[in-house]
């Protein structure tokens, strides 16, 4: 079979490009496209050295700094990827990847990271954190997104078989496009991650520093813990500001290599989430290094960290996004500390490993791909 694997912009080496690295590892046979393609060497080993094929936007000025700004033409773009041919088209998405045009007799599976969150359910949250809340920024943006949730809906039609990072991403799916989703969660590499050394008295984060993540939780909730400390680790465009807020018992660390983050991860006495994600990677990282995480109860944390309430707890959940809230689950962490092993934590985390995502997956594809 001809396999095409479409991707929606290759820039770095982030959550969903190691999802798309165990895509291309289950099918090295397949083409790969995508909008935009400005990878650099380093993060391109870990795909196998491939380049996509790619669309006009791979021209236009101003990229990959200012990506955001050609959202409105994502849709066409994509829709100009030629694709005739093939016998089978994986999308991976979060934007726009699936509304690709497909041939009548191929099939369609596309793995979704998540519905785009900007242009459904976060709107309200983008809109303020852009400035754009009101005036006539705001009526023009809220237009873009009416009509690109439109197109959105639409390009759901032409997907034959829908998978999801997580139950959280599966019921969003449902919610936006009315089509149920099979769940295969993403991988995550447990042979990198694993426990080593000797835990020390402080907590991690590790989080791309913007508003809907959150890190002003962090901040604040240890400024009522003063005798804690927390290491940052991440970068994003609040970080002066954070920086310039932050209490004496928060250090920032900004962007790490791997190893220097996984050393954190496992020497850390637990790691702070408070964060609603579609899956959450980072966590089920610290849990493959032995490290309990102390998790916000929403969003895809509740179905990889396990709570006190477990026979073999790997965590702590906390109920509000607030301050009070997180300064409180630490304490309370700290209380039943002895309750949560490494081991625990550990085992957990196996069970999202690269392995069996690419068994889970080939299975689904080859499955799909035999109904008549």
């Amino acid at each position: 079979m001809r396999i095409a694997v479409v991707h929606e912009w290759l820039l770095d080496y982030a959550g969903s490009e190691r999802v798309l690295a165990e895509i291309l590892r289950c099918f090295p046979q397949a083409d790969l496209y995508a909008l935009v393609d400005r990878m650099s060497e380093g993060d391109r080993a870990h795909i196998g050295g491939r380049r996509a094929r790619t669309t006009f936007l791979q021209r236009m000025p101003g990229i990959p700094k200012h990506l955001r700004y050609y959202v409105p033409l994502m849709p066409i773009a994509i829709e100009q990827l030629d694709l005739s041919g093939y016998d089978v088209v994986i999308s991976s998405n979060h934007t726009v990847a699936k509304g690709v045009i497909t041939p009548p007799d191929s099939l369609h599976v596309s793995y979704v990271h998540s519905p785009m969150r900007w242009a459904w359910d976060l709107q309200h949250d983008m809109l303020a954190e852009e400035g754009m809340a009101d005036g006539a920024r705001s009526i023009l943006a809220r237009w873009l997104l009416h009509r690109l949730r439109l197109w959105d809906h639409r390009a759901a039609a032409g997907v034959d078989s829908f998978v999801a990072n997580s139950q959280f991403v599966a019921r969003r799916i449902q919610k936006a496009y009315r089509r149920d989703a099979r769940v295969i969660y993403p991988p995550v590499d447990t042979d990198f991650f694993h426990p080593s050394g000797e835990r020390e008295d402080f907590y991690v984060a590790v989080t791309r520093l913007i508003g809907y993540k959150r890190p002003d939780v962090l901040l604040d909730a240890f400024a009522r813990l003063p005798d804690r400390r927390l290491v940052v680790v991440g970068e994003g465009p609040l970080l002066a500001r954070l920086r310039a807020r932050a209490p004496r018992n928060v250090e920032f660390r900004g962007y790490l290599p791997g190893p220097e983050m996984r050393a954190l991860l496992q020497r850390a006495r637990a790691f702070i989430f408070p964060v609603v994600e579609d899956f959450g990677i980072a966590p089920v990282e610290a849990m493959a290094c032995g490290t309990p995480v102390i998790a916000l109860r929403r969003g895809g944390a509740t179905e990889t960290v396990l709570g006190l309430e477990d026979e073999r707890p790997t965590g702590v959940f906390f109920d509000e996004q607030s301050p009070e809230s997180l300064a409180a689950a630490v304490q309370t962490f700290e209380a039943h500390a002895g309750s949560i092993t490494a081991s625990a934590c550990r085992a957990r985390a196996e069970r999202f490993s690269a392995e069996r995502f690419r068994s889970e997956f080939s299975a689904c594809v080859s499955e799909c791909a035999s109904r008549p």
